[in-house]
């Protein structure tokens, strides 16, 4: 009997320890959890904010781009023009100072030129056109003046996308940045004060820009254009100056 009430015993301590240890861990996972919703509840106060910086800044390169087109029914001879007169203009963009690193085919073209017959009602080929594009990249804006005023008389026919840009936006880029993120945190903190709260962390961030070309300009001849190299009349060329900006957006924790 005594045995029987003593193995009871020693089950009932062992089901009660088993107990209280299970009682235990349940007790820190429910610790754990409810520190996880209280963080994740905290997290959920938060405030947005966005800013804008900007700077100004000077172009320090304009882009140009000039075609040669020529017109023809032998392709053999208007390929020969063509390329006479794309050469002759490139090297004197080189007399000019551009250098080989800022000259660069953009395009070259040869394309069919259609006519329709009404008696035969049908289309035919009535020549071709041959199109050589080149870009150029001006670092001397003292030149652009006179590179555009002489290309014509090279033989270029088409002169387009003039127009004015930053090559390195990354110093700009920093101090528009720079300038807006503070200008956010200060906005945020205003408006933390405002509203009886406090700043904690920052929780998330962005920032992006929206650029614009400084000038553009289209300057067009018409096909043809003379053997011998004589100044076309030409606008004054300004490139003025460019902003750069950059918005950024914060969602900052409060408490």
């Amino acid at each position: 009997m005594n045995n029987n009430l003593e193995s009871l015993k020693k089950y009932f301590w062992t089901i009660l320890n088993l107990l209280l240890i299970v009682l235990v861990i349940l007790g820190i996972f429910s610790v754990s959890a409810l520190r996880h919703y209280v963080d994740t509840t905290s997290s959920n106060r938060t405030i947005s904010v966005s800013a804008e910086g900007k700077t100004v800044v000077t172009p320090d390169i304009a882009k140009i781009n000039f075609s040669v087109v020529t017109e023809g029914s032998d392709t053999v001879k208007i390929s020969e023009e063509n390329i006479d007169k794309m050469n002759k203009a490139i090297d004197f963009v080189k007399t000019e100072g551009i250098e080989s690193k800022d000259i660069q085919t953009a395009g070259y073209n040869l394309s069919p030129k259609y006519e329709y017959d009404e008696n035969k009602k049908k289309s035919f080929i009535s020549g071709y056109a041959l199109t050589q594009t080149v870009y150029i990249k001006i670092r001397n804006f003292s030149k652009i003046s006179n590179i555009l005023g002489m290309l014509p008389g090279f033989g270029i026919n088409d002169i387009s996308s003039l127009s004015f840009d930053i090559e390195n936006q990354d110093e700009s880029l920093k101090i528009a940045r720079d300038q807006a993120f503070e200008k956010a945190f200060i906005k945020a903190k205003e408006m933390a004060k405002k509203n009886r709260v406090r700043i904690k962390r920052v929780i998330t961030f962005s920032d992006y820009q929206n650029n614009y070309p400084i000038y553009a300009k289209s300057v067009s001849y018409g096909i043809g254009g003379g053997a011998v190299a004589e100044s076309a009349s030409v606008p004054s060329i300004e490139p003025g100056s460019q902003e750069v900006t950059v918005n950024v957006s914060i969602t900052y924790e409060i408490d």
